[in-house]
């Protein structure tokens, strides 16, 4: 899903009044917030006590052999936006998986490896001709509201995130194969399937197909929003809007993923979720020891935060899609391919990335992130050439200029609109696509980005209001390739979200991305989804720029914390403080 993908990829976060365009002759907002940030976190660095280096986290915090300590209060703080629904079904974005994480569980989970691994469901089997999967459910389980957890259960919560009244966008499209559950048997849940989809164990693997009580989704969905309910290790008890969800441990909690490091209840009492979007302010709630997690830390930060032995960063990058930049190819003028490939041309990303993210992130050139194995990189697409990019626009026609050195074709201005949420885009992000625009002019493209909060965001994509638009894509496994570049991804799901905002169509990509989705042969499917991303890359769809920064930045006083390995959201599970 998108972030903000999530993404994050649908409306599902609290509106606030669209900012204004950026005025001409003044300051950049993207770039006062940035530096804003940034300044005051190098303050509050140096005022610190103790420098040395941090320990880098990776799937445990910390790196305590320690006994744990049962009971207390973490304190967590995101920088992502503030849902406007806690259940993940409804539309489906990133800040929702975050929190959802603590009190949701799902069919099955992902080790290290990348492995499927048993949660909920202890077992599955394909059938032979690949139209149904049967799953074994772990006996015992309860949702927090008493609810047994069995098959009937299963089928519920598919029939719920498949209902267009949900309101689904994440979860919705991970299923599309899916025509439905039979209950074989209390234990047992069969998921029938339209086509082979060898992606299956990877969808269900996501927050956005967690399983709910069938009871809490009867009641209306407001209700369901304020509170859902889940069979995992922490309860929502209250949510403060605009401050904070508290969420307190489930005393009865016995279905950890097999890859959790101990049974039995979570060690913490209970969980503060705070929401600071300012990113200079979670950082120095940090330090003074008000909060003891963060997120969406800056570059900067992570840089100065290995000086401070009291701090550990936990590295954890997102699956699925790459950061990138889609180019709407169903409209002038991304729908000359000779356009397309000189705004590619015309943009240094590679300096931005170099100079805004201090070696935090590494430049990509592929569709995927490189945490998926089926990454297909084409670096020889993206090589910053501003002499191959006034040619392609002269043979486009675009041969004419303004006073202020942008291209015209028939007296209409080379001019692009590119929607920033703020909420999504971290103010480095933001000063990376300024140096787009900086680039770009020398080749005589008029770039205007708009800086918006997500709902905004969300309704100028649905509007069509964009010739740019930069929008993560959270899903495990190369099928993220699928939601986003088939043809079928143009058309909105419920939730009113349409995943492929590239417009792009195109019937030999898409037979591609529906054959590698049924075949099994793993070096089969590894040329397919190769000869996609071929696709994709050399018809200049996109702009890769770098992985979705995803990472957590913890006091020393936190143990256990981990990144789940499915998406990278964090898990407080076997987590504990001590103080």
């Amino acid at each position: 899903m998108p972030r903000h993908t999530a993404p994050r990829s649908i409306p599902t976060t609290s509106s606030s009044p669209t900012s204004r365009n950026r005025p001409r002759n003044h300051r950049s907002p993207f770039r006062l917030a940035a530096a804003t940030a940034a300044t005051a976190a190098l303050a509050l660095l140096l005022a610190a006590c103790t420098t040395g280096p941090a320990t880098n986290g990776s799937n445990g915090s910390n790196g305590s052999t320690a006994t744990p300590v049962a009971g207390g209060t973490l304190v967590y703080a995101t920088g992502d936006a503030e849902p406007t629904c806690l259940d993940p079904h409804v539309g489906g974005n990133y800040p929702q998986a975050l929190v959802a994480t603590q009190y949701l569980e799902e069919l099955v989970s992902r080790d290290k490896s990348g492995t499927i691994i048993p949660w909920l469901a202890t077992a599955w089997k394909e059938s032979a001709d690949g139209l149904s999967w049967d799953f074994t459910l772990k006996p015992g389980v309860t949702f927090t509201d008493g609810t047994p957890f069995d098959a009937a259960a299963v089928a519920a919560n598919v029939a719920h995130l498949q209902n267009p009244a949900t309101g689904s966008s994440t979860g919705y499209l991970a299923l599309g194969k899916v025509t439905g559950v039979e209950v074989v048997d209390a234990r047992t849940a069969r998921f029938t399937l339209s086509a082979p989809d060898t992606t299956l164990l990877d969808s269900l693997s996501q927050p956005w197909l967690a399983m709910e009580s069938p009871t809490a989704l009867a009641r209306s969905q407001a209700d369901n929003c304020k509170s859902p309910v889940g069979t995992g290790p922490f309860i929502v008890k209250q949510w403060n809007k605009q401050q904070s969800i508290t969420l307190v441990r489930n005393d009865n909690y016995n279905s950890p993923p097999a890859d959790a490091a101990h049974t039995g209840p979570a060690y913490l009492d209970s969980i503060e979720w705070r929401f600071l979007p300012d990113s200079a302010s979670r950082y120095a709630a940090l330090q003074a020891g008000t909060v003891d997690v963060i997120d969406n830390v800056q570059p900067d930060t992570i840089i100065q935060a290995q000086k401070n032995p009291a701090l550990t960063y936990l590295n954890a990058p997102r699956p699925g899609a790459s950061n990138r930049i889609e180019l709407n190819s169903s409209k002038a003028p991304f729908d000359d391919a000779n356009v397309r490939e000189a705004f590619i041309r015309s943009a240094d990303v590679d300096d931005a990335v170099s100079s805004l993210f201090f070696g935090t992130a590494q430049r990509s050139y592929s569709p995927l992130s490189s945490a998926e194995p089926l990454a297909y990189s084409e670096p020889s697409d993206f090589t910053y050439d501003q002499a191959a990019a006034a040619k392609l626009l002269d043979a486009a026609g675009w041969t004419d200029r303004t006073p202020d050195g942008y291209r015209e074709k028939n007296g209409q201005v080379l001019e692009l609109t590119f929607p920033v949420s703020t909420n999504q885009s971290i103010p480095a992000e933001q000063s990376v696509f300024e140096q787009i625009q900086a680039t770009a002019k020398q080749a005589g493209f008029k770039i205007d980005l708009q800086p918006m909060d997500l709902s905004s965001w969300y309704a100028a994509l649905a509007a069509d209001q964009y010739n740019l638009v930069d929008a993560p894509y959270t899903k495990v496994g190369p099928d993220v390739l699928r939601i986003l570049y088939d043809s079928a991804g143009t058309v909105p799901a419920p939730s009113g979200y349409f995943a492929n905002l590239s417009q792009l169509k195109n019937p030999s990509l898409d037979a591609l991305l529906e054959t590698a989705a049924a075949t099994s042969d793993e070096t089969q499917r590894a040329s397919l989804y190769q000869q996609a991303q071929k696709l994709i890359l050399d018809g200049f769809y996109i702009l890769p720029l770098y992985d979705q920064q995803n990472g957590y930045l913890e006091q020393s006083v936190v143990h256990g914390l981990r990144a789940m390995p499915t998406v990278s959201t964090p898990t407080m599970y076997d987590a504990w403080v001590q103080r």
